[in-house]
């Protein structure tokens, strides 16, 4: 291991409250052959995934002076897959403006597309959180797999650099894509669905804020959409956009199946 990767690793643990001896007392929860090969990379530093897969709702007994959920590592997750999706992006799409670069890269990183990259290796099954919990129920199981994935990424940048982070997002995305579970191609729910409600003579559809929650860098909106008197379709996202698209999704589904 190259001594910057090293240096590295020391540098972000300090930032970090919990110790790495109380770490280790979480050690056993984790299956960590399986882990490993579910991310096809060698763990060298146990301490930085325990922290990715620990949801705040298992602080509470986990027994652990100063323990932090992965939200912070998320953030920095965050930032690394939108960096490496725009790279490739850029040189995957050269005569596209930058106007339409930005849409793709939105589409690959939202929560809906994170949240199946996370199913594909089954992360649910490794994190540390109680599923009772109200925070749990409230946030939805997609939320916090798209969460828990970008920070396994901070983890993997953290443990082994830039081109772990970076092969671990290209190779997942590469399978999503390839496979046909994302898609690069513009498919504005909203539209479709303004369409369609107006066809059926129900006017124009109507988007409504019913929770926005989280701290400032990492807001969650949950948008409903009416569709006449009737709420046709429910969303969740990072911002307004994708929560209405998502909702609006839900609605066209309804609405070409003649459910309404």
């Amino acid at each position: 291991m190259s001594d910057t990767i090293i240096r590295l690793r020391n540098f972000f643990s300090s930032f970090f409250p919990a110790s790495p001896g109380q770490l280790s007392l979480l050690y056993p929860r984790v299956d960590w052959n399986l882990l490993a090969s579910a991310l096809q990379y060698r763990i060298r530093n146990k301490d930085f995934f325990v922290r990715a897969l620990v949801h705040r709702s298992f602080i509470p007994t986990s027994r652990i002076e100063a323990l932090e959920s992965n939200e912070r590592l998320e953030f920095l997750g965050d930032s690394i897959l939108n960096f490496v999706v725009a790279e490739y992006l850029f040189a995957k799409y050269p005569d596209k403006e930058e106007g339409e670069l930005t849409i793709l890269r939105a589409r690959l990183v939202n929560r809906k597309a994170l949240a199946f990259c996370a199913k594909e290796i089954d992360l649910k099954k490794f994190l540390l959180m109680h599923t009772s919990s109200a925070g749990v129920q409230e946030k939805g199981y997609d939320t916090i797999l798209s969460d828990a994935y970008e920070a396994i990424i901070a983890a993997l940048y953290l443990d082994g650099g830039m081109v772990a982070a970076k092969k671990f997002i290209l190779d997942r995305l590469s399978s999503a894509l390839s496979n046909g579970y994302l898609k690069v191609s513009d498919q504005n729910y909203k539209s479709e669905l303004l369409e369609l409600s107006q066809a059926k003579g129900k006017g124009i559809p109507r988007y409504q804020t019913l929770k926005e929650e989280g701290p400032d860098h990492d807001r969650t909106f949950t948008i409903q959409v009416m569709v006449g008197s009737d709420a046709m379709g429910i969303g969740i996202g990072k911002n307004k956009k994708e929560a209405e698209q998502a909702a609006a999704e839900e609605a066209v589904a309804k609405l070409s199946q003649n459910i309404l």
